[in-house]
């Protein structure tokens, strides 16, 4: 993974789950690309809803 494209994904996710950027800076690439494919799954559902 790039580090622009963990860094974006770090930021949507604290934004969108409201997680702080020291935890998420401590975990590996995957477990930040799981959480953010969850979270924009679920925040995509949630736009197309309203």
């Amino acid at each position: 993974m790039k580090r622009q494209e963990r860094e974006n994904m770090i930021k949507f996710l604290s934004r969108v789950r409201e997680m702080s950027m020291e935890r998420l800076m401590v975990l590996t690439d995957e477990d930040v690309e799981h959480l953010y494919t969850r979270a924009y799954t679920d925040h995509e559902a949630y736009e197309e809803v309203m």
